[in-house]
């Protein structure tokens, strides 16, 4: 069993293909499809079913999956490691960030780690705080940007503290609100919200400050991504919140400070194990001890 086979069975299985495998490892089809079937027959299990029309994994392929996956992050984690000790950092460095975070200029902090460190692999994906939490815990993102209620404390990672603010309201141009500087809970309840999906940690930190002074809403519109969120308010569709150092560079919509505003925490989080070489110099360049944490 080769490192190289268990990398061809993770590209297969992300792209539910063999040719876009192929070209993504930059090998001829014909070459990792041998090599699939090499291992597969050393398995004496088939990882794939395959028809004309899709590839997926077999329950054999299921179990093998994650296996392959920690032993090439085990592989990446032993070079990154000989390289550190020999004064050089390379390897993989995986961030996740929410679209809304602003305690940290993330374009700048990536652009400084990689004219410092230019051998780093460096991949990014945003997302909502829950799932980047999770993915920390895997071991699929080295360090992640939350937005989050100021009581909550992310379990199983080390985290920090990055700043603390208020959520202002979006509303558009010709919105009856649109002339005010300030507007109170009870007003905004009146008028139809766009929000993100239920359940996740920036819905939840609008949903408890109305819930805390016995006030309901409607969400009409429910988008994942801020962008959209902030086209409807732009639309008339809707007012929202969003946080206020974000929302202040935003152009077409009024925003408005709200009394009794929601607060929302922006936190680091980055595995609890020992971070990788690239992770914990990541974090020494914002200025956070990578053993430090709860």
């Amino acid at each position: 069993m080769e490192l190289q086979q268990m990398r061809y069975v993770v590209a297969v299985a992300e792209l539910g293909s063999f040719t876009r495998a192929a070209k993504r490892c930059l090998v001829v089809q014909s070459a990792l499809s041998h090599q699939i079937a090499r291992l597969e027959k050393e398995l004496g299990a088939r990882l794939f079913d395959r028809t004309s029309r899709r590839v997926r994994l077999t329950a054999a392929g299921e179990v093998f999956l994650p296996e392959a996956r920690q032993a090439l992050d085990a592989a990446e984690r032993a070079r990154s490691e000989v390289a550190a000790a020999a004064g050089e950092v390379r390897g993989r460095l995986a961030v996740g960030a929410i679209p809304t975070i602003s305690a940290v200029d993330i374009p700048a902090a990536l652009r400084a780690f990689h004219l410092h460190h230019p051998k780093v692999r460096i991949l990014l994906r945003d997302g909502a705080s829950k799932d980047l939490v999770q993915e920390v815990r895997d071991g699929t993102l080295d360090v992640a940007f939350l937005g989050v209620l100021p009581s909550y404390r992310p379990k199983g990672v080390s985290d920090h503290e990055l700043s603390t603010g208020e959520l202002v309201a979006l509303v558009a141009p010709a919105h009856a609100l649109a002339e005010r500087t300030e507007v109170g809970l009870d007003r905004l309840a009146q008028e139809t919200f766009v929000d993100y999906p239920d359940g996740t940690a920036a819905r939840a930190q609008s949903e408890e400050a109305f819930a805390a002074t016995g006030l309901s809403r409607e969400v009409a519109f429910e988008v994942s991504s801020t962008d959209f969120i902030v086209r409807l308010v732009r639309s008339g569709l809707g007012i929202a919140m969003l946080p206020a150092a974000f929302a202040t560079g935003l152009t077409g919509v009024r925003v408005l400070s709200v009394r009794d505003a929601p607060a929302r925490t922006e936190r680091l989080v980055w595995s609890r194990s020992r971070p990788t070489p690239a992770a914990a110099a990541f974090l020494t360049g914002l200025g956070i001890d990578p053993d430090a944490g709860s």
